[in-house]
């Protein structure tokens, strides 16, 4: 099964939590938005992940 997260958001709604960093960096109890989504998809057998970035992209790759 293929699985595609949009995280290409501004997250405008969680500043200042998103002022250096993107929304599905943003940690809640010790884990990004982003590894909970990604072990959801594992959970459910998701062969192949796509993650659209863009507002802080960079930071979203070095996590990775």
């Amino acid at each position: 099964m293929n699985g595609m997260i949009f995280a290409a958001g501004l997250g405008t709604r969680l500043r200042p939590l998103t002022n250096d960093r993107p929304k599905a960096l943003v940690e809640l109890k010790g884990k990004t938005l982003l590894e909970r989504v990604i072990e959801r998809m594992r959970e459910v057998q998701v062969e192949r992940l796509v993650i659209n970035i863009h507002h802080f992209a960079d930071q979203v790759e070095l996590f990775l």
